[in-house]
């Protein structure tokens, strides 16, 4: 041994060490990670060729090994780090030669880069950190991040501490919008430090509070931190419980944990989601307590009113809080009593499967006590009831395919259950009504005829719907039948639109917190997946900045707004009718009709999107934003081609095996999880966010996600780790990006000083997800997906 160190722990020295020296070279990342992984596995094979790295391996051919098994011990779970008394043997860390460990590599990394880059199943998935990336740096080129930031200083700026308030608002409203750290720290840098340094605030909590909430675009959805670790969360946790439940005897994961071992990027979206407002929060809250104990450092600032016409509170509380609270509460109410719901009369053409036990009782004695073991006595006893009742009911009972009377008596319980208002109107309606409460509390003085006229065509929409339309109503005939009412409602909406517009506030934050909406809400929800989901963020971004560029060139941007119009025909088109003419036998003129129109609503929003194209590139805005997307995203892929390269040097010579095994000699889990948090930490302060997802976390991820720990949690875990790493000093990128753009009087001590207490609160933020870890899964507890 050499140093009187085993081999492959001067293997992993070797790799590391040869990982910072490249990264500190000054080339650019993806080079250094792939020249690291070249040259360590040149060296590593020289001193192997050498005789230097010798493996001190347990002997597997030793009395006492055959002796430890055949006493009933796991042979996968003996380690010289478990069972340091059992007889060694020295071996090559490349036993078969470093030759064959090279051919292998070629030949897996080949193999990886297929199925991860170019046609696996997570290249769909990667695709969204395209769209992501596109959306945020529209978004940003746009200027609408400006915009945000004036107007939410405006609101908050007479507040203590209000500047600073501001800013973590529009940081986690930038990142629900962008994800991109790099864009939001450099924009809020240029935009607001100034302003918050004229205002005598702090240079110290000035840079903190900006570099800090910078970096919600890591954790806040959708984050491109959160897709990246989805696409291997998903893999990672399979295979470790998979492994784990053949540890305990059993076959598969789904057979000892009685659920899929399964975890998507839109489930991790979920539970990223109030842990995000979480750490929003306590910025928030930093930066107000520190402005009440220091005023001279975070004076109230009155940066002028954002609304046109004054209103008082009672009037704010009652139209902007009140009234759509209690529209809300009473389509629940109405919803809670069977008045709001389904009205589908779709019958499928199998009957359900019966009902299963809860866990699955016919397996072998080591299983059923590692069972018994993970889920308690009690509930195996269950197991055991609910499969004797099925067993004694004449057993579980299998799909077949509906009879034509079993169809027809299927559907008519459908239609006698169905509730008088569809859940789909109770939705549109709710979206019409809100608009004209805030309409009017925007400007009570305005003549209320035109709102309370919307209102009646609501109310009007609701009656038709409940007297005239049933389940088995066409949709054709029922848009026929709510065609006046919804017109009447649509334009005392219309009315409602132009005051609102009046409002700075809204006006500025509105547009663009309905596309954050629109992309949340459809993973969130469960209604499709990232990828879809980051397209049509992509194409409203870019849709959002052309009306912006318009209206700067004072040119009409209503080509833009009937473009969103003919999106919102073609889902509504698409939702209440079967637009597959083309497998339908027969379809009826109804169907044809519709399909026209959904058909014309897109083309003309494709022409929309082409034409806000066609602005943003006279303006000088679409091509450096494809440009850096195109850098980004090119970044992105080839640090994850280099990465497994690296990955695959450190397997060769069993680093890999090396590290699981130390990880694996802790009995306990909870000190296994917090010795991987702790070297993510560190690691850190010299890699970024990228690199430790693609090199360290398939590493321990074996071991971290094989345990009994929510893989939700393990991985929102980490995520919030990676946004600390960008905060600490002296390598936190976020500080070298405010670096870059901060004025000369701003020092790198002033930067250091001010982000250390939000290091500290990212450190609270740990501790409260981790004492209380129902923040990360309420949330897709409620939601399924």
């Amino acid at each position: 041994m050499l140093f009187g160190l085993d081999g492959v722990e001067i293997g992993l020295i070797i790799v590391f060490a040869t990982l910072f020296a490249s990264i500190l070279s000054g080339f650019p990342v993806a080079f250094a990670i792939g020249g690291a992984g070249v040259i360590s596995f040149g060296i590593i094979a020289a001193l192997d060729s050498a005789g230097l790295l010798i493996h001190q391996a347990i002997d597997t051919g030793s009395g006492a090994y055959d002796a430890l098994v055949a006493s009933g011990v796991n042979a996968d779970s003996i380690s010289i780090f478990r069972n340091p008394d059992l007889p060694r043997a020295g071996i090559s860390v490349f036993p078969q030669g470093w030759e064959t460990a090279l051919d292998r590599n070629v030949s897996f990394i080949v193999n990886r880069i297929n199925e991860r880059v170019l046609a696996g199943q997570s290249i769909e998935t990667l695709l969204a950190v395209l769209m992501f990336v596109l959306m945020g740096i529209v978004l940003e080129r746009s200027k609408i991040a400006n915009d945000l930031l004036t107007t939410m200083a405006r609101v908050f700026g007479p507040l203590p501490g209000g500047l600073a308030v501001s800013i973590v608002v529009v940081g986690a409203f930038l990142a629900a919008s962008t994800g991109i750290v790099g864009a939001t720290v450099v924009t809020m840098g240029l935009l607001a430090l100034p302003t918050m340094l004229r205002n005598n605030y702090s240079p110290e909590l000035a840079t903190g509070v900006i570099a800090a909430s910078g970096t919600l675009g890591q954790i806040i959805p959708p984050s491109i931190v959160i897709v990246l670790l989805g696409t291997l969360a998903g893999d990672l946790y399979s295979a470790a419980q998979d492994a784990r439940a053949q540890l305990a005897g059993c076959t598969d994961a789904l057979t000892y944990l009685g659920e899929p071992a399964v975890v998507s990027v839109g489930t991790l979206f979920q539970a990223a989601l109030l842990p995000g407002i979480l750490l929003a929060m306590l910025y928030a809250l930093y930066a107000f307590g520190y402005a009440m104990l220091n005023p001279h450092k975070a004076p109230a600032v009155a940066m002028g009113a954002a609304n046109g016409e004054i209103i008082t509170k009672g009037e704010g509380f009652t139209w902007f809080l009140g009234v759509p609270i209690a529209i809300i509460a009473g389509t629940l109410l109405l919803a809670e009593v069977g008045l709001v719901g389904s009205q589908s009369t779709t019958v499928d053409s199998f009957s359900d499967i019966g009902e299963a036990a809860s866990l699955r009782t016919n397996v072998g004695a080591d299983c059923q006590a590692s069972m018994i073991e993970l889920h308690g006595q009690s509930a195996w006893d269950t197991a055991l009831e609910e499969q004797a009742a099925i067993d004694a009911s004449g057993g579980a009972v299998e799909s077949h395919r509906l009879s034509a009377e079993e169809v027809t008596q299927a559907r008519a319980e459908k239609v006698a259950n169905a509730a008088p208002i569809g859940t789909g109107v109770a939705i549109l309606l709710i979206l019409m009504a809100v608009p004209l409460a805030f309409a009017r509390g925007v400007s009570p003085s305005s003549a209320p005829m035109p709102l309370i006229v919307g209102a009646i065509g609501i109310l009007g929409v609701m009656l038709v719907d409940v007297l005239f339309v049933g389940p088995l109503t066409s949709s054709g005939v029922v848009v026929l039948l709510v065609a006046i009412p919804a017109g009447i409602a649509l334009w005392g909406c219309r009315e409602a639109a132009i005051r609102m517009s009046q409002n700075e506030l809204i006006r500025v934050v509105f547009p663009p917190l309905v596309l954050i909406v629109a992309v949340l809400g459809s993973i969130l929800g469960g209604i499709t997946n990232p990828t879809p989901a980051a397209a049509l963020g992509a194409a409203g971004a870019i849709m959002l900045a052309a009306y912006r560029k318009l209206k700067e060139q004072d040119r009409s941007p209503k080509i833009i707004l009937y473009s969103t119009f003919a999106v919102m025909v073609m889902i509504l088109v698409g939702v209440n009718f079967d637009m597959r003419i083309n497998l339908a036998e027969g379809a009826s003129v109804e169907t044809w009709i519709a399909f026209t129109v959904a058909y014309a609503a897109y083309l003309y929003a494709g022409f929309g999107l082409l034409f806000a194209c066609w602005v943003l590139f006279k303006s000088g805005v679409l091509t450096p934003a494809v440009r850096e997307t195109a850098k980004v995203t090119s970044m992105v892929f080839t640090i994850l081609i280099a990465s497994q390269l690296l990955n695959l040097v450190v397997i060769s010579f069993g680093g890999e095996h090396y590290i699981q095994d130390f990880l694996k000699s802790f009995d306990s889990e909870v000190k296994v999880f917090l010795i991987v948090m702790l070297v993510l930490f560190f690691l850190g302060f010299v890699l970024d966010f990228l690199e430790i997802i693609y090199i360290v976390v398939p590493i321990v991820g074996p071991v971290i996600y094989g345990g009994s720990f929510d893989p939700k949690w393990v991985t929102i875990m980490i995520a919030v780790n990676l946004q600390t790493s960008f905060l600490t000093p002296p390598f936190g990128f976020a500080l070298f990006y405010l670096r870059g753009v901060a004025p000369k009087e701003v020092t790198t001590g002033h930067i250091y000083r001010g982000v250390i207490p939000f290091v500290l609160i990212q450190v609270l933020g740990l501790a409260i997800l981790w004492f209380f870890p129902g923040i990360v899964t309420i949330v897709p507890d409620l939601i399924p997906n």
